[in-house]
């Protein structure tokens, strides 16, 4: 069986899982849907026409049954405070965090492992002080901290960039930055660590035995042998920027799905909670599905195991 079969095998039980916990959690909140849905002041034929609607006095396993349904067809509902479909809401407002989340995590990738292969390649020397204090501070910040002291140096005190909103490129740098700071300071320690290890195996010196100039054996050999654990944080990051860019969204107002969930947390609105919950779920097990992927072209004897 190969190994993408069997990856995708593994993931529709863990699917599966999600879609019954993301039913159940409409259920076991407190209040009742259709009241949190019209108000208190409703009439009871209202509430019994949409109790009907929304198959709430069915039993549990028939009720079941009409969401794996609906969610099959792609139906996920309907938003209670845009009145809108919450397919059509999540594809307003995905990609908007995709965009936020691929230009943090292309800043963490690009800037935490070239931190880690130069300060492995003078262990103990100035650049590699310095960079393990950068990696030690952005570890230890929270990401909201972060973003405000951003806004006030580069929107309040120099005005070079926008504070919050969403638009041209400039919009886009300040958050990028606070979203991606953990991870280029976690990149750099782990990127450093792995290629400590690579460039002091027996490969790595028959390379520079042979005469290869050291940047091609840096790059070539050790950094490649050293991918495995690089690719396992940026899977994990990504998936979790993806999925939970909340705190950075809302700090600077950025109209991506994780102000829709906290709106929606806020105001009560189950179905939304529900359908965003499952669909960034389906998201996470699709990246962790690419990472493993992607451990297998870097190390083609995982695809084995």
């Amino acid at each position: 069986m190969s190994f993408l079969l069997r990856r995708l095998l593994l993931a529709v039980p863990t699917l599966f899982g999600v879609l019954l916990v993301a039913f159940l959690l409409l259920y076991i909140a407190p209040g009742d849907p259709v009241q949190a849905m019209i108000g208190e002041h409703a009439d009871e034929e209202t509430i019994a026409r949409l109790r009907a609607q929304l198959h709430l006095d069915d039993p549990l396993p028939q009720r079941f049954g009409h969401y794996v349904a609906s969610v099959a067809r792609g139906d996920l509902g309907r938003s209670y405070i845009t009145n809108r479909p919450i397919t059509q809401d999540i594809r307003e407002r995905f990609p908007k965090t995709l965009q936020l989340a691929g230009a943090a995590m292309l800043l963490a990738v690009v800037v935490g492992i070239t931190l880690g292969v130069l300060s492995a390649r003078t262990p103990g020397g100035w650049f590699d002080r310095l960079s393990l204090g950068v990696a030690y501070l952005g570890i230890s910040f929270p990401v909201y901290w972060v973003g405000l002291l951003l806004i006030l140096l580069f929107a309040v005190t120099l005005r070079v960039l926008p504070p919050s909103g969403y638009g041209r490129m400039r919009f886009l740098i300040l958050p990028a930055l606070a979203l991606g700071m953990r991870s280029i300071a976690f990149l750099a320690r782990m990127t450093r660590s792995a290629m400590l290890e690579s460039l002091g195996a027996d490969y790595v010196r028959t390379a520079r035995a042979k005469g290869l100039a050291e940047r091609a054996v840096t790059i070539k050999h050790a950094l490649r042998n050293a991918l495995i654990p690089i690719i396992t944080v940026v899977g994990l990051d990504f998936g979790a920027y993806l999925t939970g860019s909340i705190l950075t969204e809302t700090v600077f107002s950025w109209p991506g799905i994780g102000r829709y969930v906290v709106n929606a947390i806020g105001r009560r609105d189950l179905p939304a909670i529900q359908g965003t919950v499952l669909f960034l779920s389906a998201v996470f097990v699709v990246v962790n599905l690419i990472t493993d992927l992607a451990y297998a072209k870097a190390d083609p004897r995982v695809s084995y195991r």
